[in-house]
């Protein structure tokens, strides 16, 4: 072992064993282990109230093993990262800084700003692959393209070597010496006391922590793997993984999650027993889209803002406050939406199917702008992903070449009837509606009036009467797809003839900026956020059924289902793809970075498994974004 110091800076690798960078520190000489907190870098990112609650108790529990390894966890607020490892390099008088990679655009800008100043000033700066199996700059197409399908991405993935790495966790550390202003971890805020009564009911379902996300894996293999592929989509119950949020947070490595299911896939192989094969290949599948979600913000940095495929850019969004507010309030008048909005305002979670019934009624129905929908969905998820809900919510937008097409409209009455077909799920979580019948349970408003009376119901007074209608919403679909078109034949027109005739982007003009662009050096008030979006409703207790359920966390990782396979859309105006340009051809030419163990949170809301890939080619004309900008000058 090296006399060299070596700041090891985490961040959503909150773990000790499969932990590259800190293996590599150990193996160097003595670590300061340190943790900065810049709420202020966050920007509209800021983490939810649940997400925060998660981070909080995984902090302690790393602090805790640290600390029986003979190294203390540093723990820093600051309003500036790059001043506080500064600071801690002048403390300890260390020549290194080890990181794990993150790679959504927020951090791609920042870690490129902070490696630059510190090589300025002779630090080096050495970064690991501690978050996939395999990095967005491994998996190129034959012309060393960026892939724009999953399946074409996930083919390639599949047929590439991977390096059976599994890092054990160091048995002791020699800790660097070093004084620097730090604080508790409740000094960090990422708590207040107005939370903490909501957040109480939180610790009796949710063990977060590193230690604890194997024991849910395990778990998981041995009693639920088998029946993956029959019990993923039942809602309300606790029959997935419950990974997505250690994986998240880095508390376990993807690579062991890969591991271990690979290995009872090749013992049930032996045994002949085809269901629980098929239900690996989908949970591998998961993964998967996990990966791509990374892969995709990666190569194409813009997708936190922008639709991937050009012509949704001519979509006209209808950004009505008072329809969000409705449907973040679960107030639709339609009772599966409705009781999934308020799971998700109680617990911070809701199954993947509900995320994909809630997300398109949002989108088609309401026609909200998918993008005010995504920072709900990260204000208020216990695992939420910035790169796995960029993913979800462009997939059912149909922004993605492989996405849900656009005019798919799904009734919920009719995912009610498949996905709860006894209806238990509603009456858990709208009790006004626990004595409709199951015949009427998931359209209400179609009920007899004497069924209604017998039940307590009246629409309009304790339940609302839908929201709109669904004919109704299927015309303004229809409507808004054809403008779209039309504008995106203006637009071609106008270029043919060279007139000077600008077509932007709808969602560009709505006055909810905080929720469209990155902000990084200040909070702005935000449309989608409110604290008491996530706050328990008073009428909850212990006796109502509410409470999370005897799994450690209800949290799914499946893959969205669709009826029936995507096909190519034949009409004019809709193939177009956003002439943006990928980040694959600067990138394709790194020297390519040894592959270390890695961990991956397995997609919090996905792309179904049975997406058309279009032609599968990568996209010809795209507009690059530069990652050498500083924010204002991005912005």
């Amino acid at each position: 072992m090296s006399s060299g110091k070596t700041i090891v800076w985490f961040r959503r690798d909150l773990r000790i064993e499969d932990n590259p960078a800190l293996a590599a520190a150990a193996r160097d000489g003595s670590v300061f282990p340190v943790y900065i907190w810049c709420p202020e870098e966050e920007g509209q990112f800021y983490p939810g109230r649940v997400s925060r609650w998660w981070l909080k108790q995984s902090l302690a529990h790393l602090e805790q093993s640290l600390k029986s390894l003979g190294a203390e966890l540093v723990m820093i607020k600051t309003q500036s990262t790059l001043s506080a490892l500064l600071d801690c390099i002048k403390a300890t008088e260390a020549t290194k800084v080890v990181v794990n990679r993150l790679y959504d655009p927020v951090s791609l800008v920042r870690d490129h700003s902070i490696e630059e100043k510190l090589a300025e000033v002779g630090i080096s700066v050495q970064s690991y692959n501690g978050d996939l199996l395999y990095e967005p700059w491994e998996i190129y197409d034959d012309e060393g393209r960026a892939f724009s399908t999953f399946d074409a991405y996930w083919d390639k993935c599949l047929n590439m070597q991977m390096e059976p790495v599994s890092l054990l966790p160091p048995w002791r550390l020699m800790p660097a010496a070093g004084t620097v202003e730090r604080c508790t971890i409740e000094g960090l805020g990422l708590e207040n006391e107005l939370e903490k009564s909501s957040n109480a009911l939180l610790g009796r379902g949710c063990s977060p922590g590193w230690s604890n996300a194997d024991k849910a894996l395990t778990e998981f293999v041995e009693q639920n793997l088998f029946d993956y592929s029959k019990s993923r989509f039942k809602v309300g119950a606790s029959s997935t993984s419950l990974l997505s949020p250690y994986l998240h947070f880095g508390e376990i490595s993807v690579r062991k999650v890969f591991r271990c299911v690979r290995m009872k896939q090749i013992l049930w192989r032996r045994e002949w027993k085809s269901q629980g094969e098929e239900s690996v290949n989908l949970f591998l599948k998961a993964i998967g889209l996990r990966e791509y979600s990374r892969y995709l913000c990666f190569n194409y940095p813009f997708t936190h803002e922008r639709s991937l495929l050009r012509n949704m850019k001519y979509f006209p969004w209808n950004a009505d406050a008072d329809h969000f507010k409705v449907w973040r309030q679960g107030r639709t008048g339609y009772p599966l939406v409705d009781a999934g909005m308020r799971e998700l305002w109680a617990t911070g979670w809701i199954h993947n199917r509900i995320r994909v019934i809630v997300s398109s009624f949002a989108v088609k129905f309401l026609l909200l702008p998918w993008k005010w929908g995504m920072k709900y969905f990260w204000d208020t998820l216990l695992d939420a992903d910035l790169e796995c809900d960029i993913l979800g919510w462009q997939y059912i937008s149909g922004s993605l070449p492989d996405g849900q097409e656009l005019e798919q409209l799904d009734c919920p009455q009719i995912q009610g009837s498949k996905f709860d077909p006894e209806g238990e799920y509603v009456r858990q979580w709208l009790p006004e509606l626990a004595r409709m019948p199951i015949e009427w349970i998931h359209h209400p408003w179609d009920a007899p009036l004497t069924v209604l009376k017998a039940a307590g119901v009246e629409l309009g007074l304790n339940y609302p009467k839908p929201i709109i209608d669904i004919d109704k919403a299927r015309e303004h679909l229809r409507e808004a797809i054809f403008k779209m078109w039309e504008m995106e034949a203006a637009a071609k027109s106008a270029t043919s003839d060279q007139m000077n005739e600008d077509v932007f982007d709808n969602s560009d003009s709505i006055k909810t900026s905080a929720i469209l662009k990155v902000i990084p050096k200040e909070k702005s008030s935000c449309l989608t956020y409110s604290s008491n979006d996530q706050r328990v409703p008073s009428f909850q207790n212990c006796n109502n059924g509410l409470l999370p359920r005897k799994r450690p966390l209800p949290v799914d990782e499946e893959k969205l289902h669709m009826d029936k396979p995507n096909k190519q859309n034949k009409e004019a105006g809709t193939s177009g793809r956003e002439d943006l340009c990928s980040t694959a051809e600067s990138s394709a030419s790194k020297k390519q970075k040894s592959t270390s163990s890695t961990s991956t949170s397995i997609i919090s809301f996905t792309v179904p498994q049975y997406c058309s890939s279009s032609d599968g080619r990568p996209f010809q004309d795209h507009e690059s974004s530069n990652l050498n900008l500083t924010w204002h000058e991005k912005i």
